[in-house]
């Protein structure tokens, strides 16, 4: 029996004193495994990282997750090895295919065959971050005897690969050391981690994490259930991969409201159709009993990590060590086979 990790995701959303002050807090629990750090149009995720690793010393550090449209192998490469050697070899590396709209429109990038460009991606970031002379040549990316000119701490930092469709979770079985999954219905998840297990059989090593919304409050849980539906509705309005996914898994009509209500009055109207069904199947929110149901509800999933996503509710120092206290009562006993 494996005891399942749990993991903490920063959003832009909160501030930066907000994030040094949690990744502080996280690094003090034993029960904290990983603290991770968004990157879309906030910020950047590598410099986060920097600031955090040098606050912690126990917490595992990653991104997730970065565009594999926004840098090149060889910048993540040298971000990645760098922030090793900052944080004593706690690097973990998260990325992502992003969307069409992100990477045209703010990248000024082609979004085209995302599964080639991950697969070489993947690949050559590996290849650079042994500290090898490396030449690499595929339809995306091209280099030419590229060495770093100091050696890596270690011969290989862990790659996740954020995934949604089934192509994309099966070459994250191929090439990847674990698969981030976000927006997954419980019942959904646990078909998915077993389909993902059956592709990796031979290998233990594999993890498998789950990003899951999350707000709690002691005294004002409706308020934390409010909070993650906005959350969860700006994610459906804006996300049109995730948008299409969690219509096709049980929520078209929901899916359709909060995307109609976001494009004629805003994300507040939007927020008013999460329905509760939605909130108890796809977020773990509301009082500390109700979290720690939801949380169990996740670890049933058979997953290797639960990285929870912060949404804090008033004070947010207060917020933050209910969460903590939360999940780690929550967590202790409870083990994966």
């Amino acid at each position: 029996m494996t005891a399942i990790k749990i993991g903490y995701s920063l959003g832009s959303l909160l501030s930066m004193r907000d994030v040094l002050q949690f990744s502080k807090l996280a690094d003090s629990s034993k029960e904290v495994d990983s603290v991770w750090i968004p990157e879309s149009w906030g910020r950047e995720g590598f410099a986060t990282l920097g600031a955090i690793s040098q606050l912690t010393s126990n917490v595992r550090i990653g991104t997730a997750v970065l565009s594999a449209y926004a840098r090149t192998p060889a910048t993540v490469a040298m971000a990645a090895t760098t922030l090793d050697m900052l944080s004593n070899n706690r690097t973990l590396i998260g990325l992502g295919a992003s969307t069409e709209a992100i990477v045209e429109n703010w990248h000024g990038v082609t979004f085209s065959k995302p599964l080639r460009r991950m697969y070489e991606y993947v690949t050559c970031i590996r290849e650079l971050m042994t500290g090898k002379i490396v030449n690499y040549s595929g339809s995306f990316f091209s280099v030419k005897n590229f060495k770093l000119l100091y050696k890596p701490q270690r011969p290989q930092i862990p790659i996740y690969m954020a995934a949604i469709n089934k192509k994309m979770l099966s070459l994250s079985s191929q090439i990847a050391d674990g698969v981030l999954l976000y927006l997954r219905p419980y019942d959904e998840l646990r078909k998915t981690v077993r389909h993902i297990r059956s592709l990796r059989k031979e290998s233990k090593s594999f993890e498998i994490a789950s990003i899951i919304i999350c707000s709690i409050s002691n005294d004002q849980p409706q308020l934390a259930r409010q909070r993650a539906a906005r959350t969860l509705a700006f994610y459906i309005s804006v996300g049109r991969y995730y948008n299409k996914f969690l219509a096709a898994n049980g929520f078209a009509k929901e899916v359709q409201e909060i995307f109609e209500a976001y494009k004629l009055n805003g994300l507040d109207e939007a927020t008013k159709n999460v329905s509760e069904n939605m909130l108890d199947s796809l977020t773990i929110s509301g009082s500390p009993d109700q979290c720690s149901d939801s949380f169990r509800k996740a670890c049933s999933c058979d997953l290797s990590m639960i990285i929870l996503q912060v949404n804090p509710i008033g004070d947010p120092e207060t917020s933050f060590k209910r969460m903590l206290t939360t999940f780690s009562d929550a967590r202790c006993g409870y083990n994966r086979m």
